[in-house]
């Protein structure tokens, strides 16, 4: 019997009608990336390349809280339009080996094979973690397609098969997820809080927090029902976790900050 396996970000199920030779195929593929979710705040990463890609990757950096070190020697507008940003630290001139010292994280945002090749080499050497865009050969690690919904992150890779795949199913995955699993993880993050704080054992409060993950308190806040979200709560919960007693309403964007799942 064939066993599901996970391929990039994906596990796959065969169809009985998969031919014996696909089977071996996706059996021969190479163990998936390991995934994982990084703590950049305030640490160094270093960002090679000026163009649209090293534009919106030197945005999500600096939203993860990452200083950033940008060497290119030409910028289009939208990496220009950061560079004054808090944490940036621009290198106007081609790429140096040296210019890796320091850096937790290594990423190559060009169009240049040779250089993409070098910046690859010169991480691999101070054994720091580089991604070149859209190369996974040349990468120690990738970043997947995401989703962010406040605190909610959905993270999809095909382990560098189709990054043209990965971004489609992000898209569809989109429509699934909105707007409201923000207010919906704020409301379960300050009721845990909250409830933690009581000092009673883990071991009964667990059972509530599964409680309250499997009642209707998402269907109160994709209906934009305050009343409703209050009376699960206080139903699961108790007395004192009201929408009011944990500070929060329906509406507001998760709490600033970036705090572990």
């Amino acid at each position: 019997m064939f066993v599901p396996r996970p391929l990039g970000g994906l596990l796959l199920f065969p169809s009985p009608l998969r031919c014996y030779a696909c089977r071996e195929l996706i059996l021969e593929e190479p163990l998936p990336f390991y995934p994982a979710l990084l703590d950049i705040k305030d640490r160094l990463v270093l960002l090679v390349g000026g163009g649209r890609v090293a534009a919106r990757k030197l945005a999500s950096l600096l939203e993860a809280g990452a200083r950033v070190r940008l060497v290119s020697p030409r910028l289009c507008p939208e990496a220009r339009d950061q560079t004054g940003e808090p944490g940036v630290e621009l290198i106007e001139r081609g790429f140096q080996a040296e210019d890796v010292d320091g850096a937790w994280l290594v990423i190559s945002a060009t169009d240049d094979e040779n250089l993409n090749r070098a910046v690859a080499q010169a991480a691999e050497a101070a054994r720091v973690f580089v991604n070149v865009v859209d190369v996974p050969p040349m990468c120690s690690f990738i970043v997947p397609a995401v989703v962010r919904r406040g605190e909610l992150t959905v993270a999809v890779s095909t382990g560098g098969a189709s990054p043209a795949a990965a971004r489609r199913l992000r898209q569809s995955l989109e429509g699934q997820f909105g707007p409201e699993w923000g207010v919906y993880l704020a409301i379960l993050r300050a009721a845990r809080a909250k409830l933690t704080a009581l000092g009673r054992p883990a071991a009964q409060n667990r059972p509530l927090f599964y409680e309250l993950v499997d009642s209707e308190l998402m269907q109160r806040v994709t209906g934009g029902d305050p009343a409703g979200v209050d009376e699960v709560l206080t139903r699961v919960l108790g007395p004192g976790f009201t929408l009011t007693d944990l500070g929060l309403k329906l509406g507001q964007n998760a709490p600033e900050g970036r705090q572990p799942a």
